[in-house]
């Protein structure tokens, strides 16, 4: 498969923020939303076997397989069992356009599943059926770019019942004001989170 980079950092976003957590980021993505800010993992990339992957991954118990869109690659079932295997607890985020059907069920896996608003440019290519493979351990993620995304947001959840964790996320992880005044407003069931590698380390690309 594709990797773009290996590195150990702290999970900035969703159910599992804080934790201190191995990253796996496969390069490639079908998508091009506007206000990406992992662009340099959409081409390109590293061919790398699962078992060298096994090799590069540490003793860090969490690990999260990222992207550009990990669902691209045709190894990533064997991959994920083999962490399962290895005893790792797995975050895998999929921006939502990609079928995410051969996803091991395990209690073990997260899976981070995206709505592309608006503001992305991508909102036609998401994926409904993809709902039907996630649930309470799981989250579904709106990255919120404006009202017209916060709308977008809300009347999918209406129209699209799901038992996962909702989560908004402004885009660029830092404005939440805006986003958490309207969440209390309305009384949304959803969390409002930013993306915490940010705040701790701004732009830069890795730790």
């Amino acid at each position: 498969m594709k990797i773009c980079e290996y590195f150990r950092s702290i999970q900035g976003e969703g159910l599992m923020i804080g934790a201190p957590t191995y990253f796996i980021r496969t390069a490639g993505c079908n998508l091009r939303c506007e206000w990406c800010d992992t662009a340099y993992a959409q081409e390109g990339g590293m061919e790398t076997s699962v078992d060298e992957i096994m090799e590069m991954v540490d003793d860090t118990e969490n690990v999260c397989i990222t992207g550009g869109e990990p669902m691209l690659q045709k190894d990533m079932p064997e991959l994920l069992d083999r962490l399962l295997e290895a005893g790792k607890r797995i975050v895998v985020e999929t921006n939502g356009s990609v079928d995410i059907s051969g996803i091991p069920k395990d209690d073990r896996i997260i899976v981070s599943l995206d709505v592309k608003c608006p503001s992305s440019g991508m909102s036609g290519r998401n994926l409904i059926s993809n709902l039907e493979h996630i649930g309470k351990k799981d989250q579904l993620k709106f990255v919120i770019g404006d009202q017209v995304d916060l709308n977008y947001a809300m009347r999918f959840i209406r129209e699209n019942r799901t038992d996962a964790n909702i989560i908004f996320c402004p885009v660029g992880g830092m404005d939440l004001l805006p986003i958490a005044e309207e969440v209390v407003r309305r009384k949304l069931n959803v969390r409002v989170l930013p993306q915490l590698h940010k705040i701790i380390w701004g732009d830069k690309r890795s730790v």
